[in-house]
């Protein structure tokens, strides 16, 4: 059975809720809770900034979102990325 799954915006002073900075999502297995961002490697990967988060590390707010705009940061990191990457050559 898929685990359940929270999304959260990643927002800092450089980005806004309307434009955020990351995605993260919390991955609710049997075992215990597992956290991921998208990442520049363009894949998910493990992060602690949630945790760090929930124990008052503040460098950036989180805020809970549907996984319709989880998949819409997704889809702006990738275009991102893909420019970048044409930009280099």
């Amino acid at each position: 059975m898929p685990p359940d799954v929270t999304y959260y915006a990643v927002v800092d002073r450089f980005h806004s809720r309307e434009r955020p900075g990351g995605v993260i999502r919390r991955l609710h297995r049997d075992y215990g809770d597992e956290d991921q961002a998208f990442t520049r490697n363009l894949r998910w990967e493990g992060t602690s900034t949630l945790h760090s988060y929930e124990r008052g590390n503040l460098d950036n707010e989180l805020y809970k979102i549907t996984e319709k705009e989880a998949d819409e940061i997704v889809a702006w990191i990738r275009r991102i990325v893909a420019e970048q990457r044409r930009a280099r050559g």
